[in-house]
């Protein structure tokens, strides 16, 4: 049975170049086995003609808000309604603005606020025009907001300039809304993750830290999202843009992570503890800037709460995953590690001449438990999260698995 059979799909075109592409896409819901109702707005009708659409997907396009051949002249609640999913593509950048802004200025734009199906956009336009702070802002309000972003794609574009910006491929937009309706590895689960560093006030300008940029917690974030959990990032200071699609805390200190965490342990299914938080902090840190005075300060330094082992101890304890960066004896060390604080995994690096992951794109990661250990190797960091994710699924699913029995 096709994978889109007998789904209602809304495909809403917007004024852009790209719009010739929106043809391949009918055709590829329909082999698919969708239902596709097309909606244009005015301005999408100059780059491609209805008709063409209409024998394509074998029903009417729809353009008018005030069509009083529509069902009591109710037109968009009617489309609304009946979409199981709808899909704007190509969404240009003044489509993405009204959307953002809750317009109601077209059908399309109505049929988007009066529908409770998902919504997904496809944009398309100059790269000029996508990296504007306006769009990225517009393009925040919709993410926070549930609707999921399709692209863009980067490359030459029709006006010559190169860059992001391009609509993705038919095929790929057809992929997308096909793998959107599949069971996801972490559907259904709540998961908590912790990233970058934590910074330990010395005084009001200055603190201890350390390397971590934050880009595996974020790209771990981001691989349990879209394998379908609802994520919670809490992030010491770093300078990235949290993932779209997450409830997002940033937090300072040792002590902050630990209250924020705390708050979601009682909802919490997986909990993956990637920040690098400093072990130690000042006993009681100066009200004023420390001056030059003299050639040396002594610290007097206290111990941090230790997170990882608090929430592996905790009543109501979730399927803990902790992260170690060592840099002799990378695996006993991280063993000792997960014995010590009882967890169910630990994602080790060891730190070297040929291997130092803080600011870098890569890691090399290894995954040891209490049963088995495996190398993930070296690769991206987004790669790496994909990786750890899917074993992370496959186990807390058989851990859960044997609890039921």
């Amino acid at each position: 049975m096709p994978l889109l059979a007998e789904k209602h799909i809304v495909l809403g075109i917007t004024g852009g170049i790209a719009a010739y592409k929106s043809a391949e896409i009918v055709r590829r819901l329909i082999e698919q086995g969708a239902v596709v109702q097309v909606v244009m707005t005015e301005a999408a009708k100059a780059f491609i003609a209805p008709l063409t659409l209409q024998a394509l997907s074998g029903r009417p396009v729809r353009d008018s808000l005030l069509d009083p051949s529509a069902e009591s002249g109710m037109g968009h609640i009617e489309i609304a309604r009946w979409a199981d999913q709808i899909v704007i593509a190509p969404a240009s950048a003044d489509f993405i603005a009204r959307l953002a802004g809750g317009m109601a200025s077209d059908l399309l734009t109505t049929v988007c606020l009066a529908t409770s199906a998902p919504i997904a956009l496809a944009p398309a336009m100059n790269q000029g025009m996508w990296n504007n702070t306006a769009t990225q802002r517009n393009i925040d309000t919709l993410t926070a907001d549930g609707v999921s972003l399709l692209g863009p794609a980067s490359g030459a574009q029709a006006c010559g300039d190169v860059g992001p910006g391009r609509m993705l491929e038919p095929a790929d937009i057809v992929n997308h809304l096909m793998d959107s309706g599949k069971v996801r590895a972490l559907d259904g689960t709540n998961v908590t993750i912790t990233a970058g560093p934590t910074w330990e006030a010395l005084d009001p300008v200055r603190a201890l830290s350390n390397h971590s940029s934050g880009k595996m917690g974020y790209a771990v974030a981001a691989a349990a999202a879209a394998a379908g959990a609802s994520v919670t990032l809490v992030s010491g200071p770093t300078a990235l843009k949290p993932p779209s699609g997450i409830r997002y805390q940033a937090v300072q200190s040792a002590e902050d992570m630990l209250a924020a965490v705390e708050r979601e342990i009682e909802d919490c299914d997986v909990f993956i503890g990637v920040a690098a938080v400093a072990d130690y902090r000042p006993a009681q840190p100066a009200s004023s800037k420390i001056k030059k005075h003299s050639e040396s300060v002594t610290l007097e330094l206290v111990r941090n709460p230790d997170i990882l082992a608090l929430v592996a101890q905790n009543p109501k304890r979730p399927f803990t995953v902790g992260f170690a960066a060592e840099t002799d004896q990378a695996i006993p060390n991280a063993r000792d590690k997960l014995q010590r604080k009882g967890l169910d995994l630990i994602a080790v690096n060891q730190i070297n001449a040929t291997n130092n992951p803080f600011g870098s794109e890569e890691n090399h990661l290894v995954l040891i438990s209490e049963m088995d250990e495996i190398d993930l190797g070296r690769d991206s960091k987004t790669a790496l999260a994909e990786h750890l994710i899917a074993e992370i699924a496959h186990r807390y699913h058989d851990q859960h698995s044997t609890q039921d029995h």
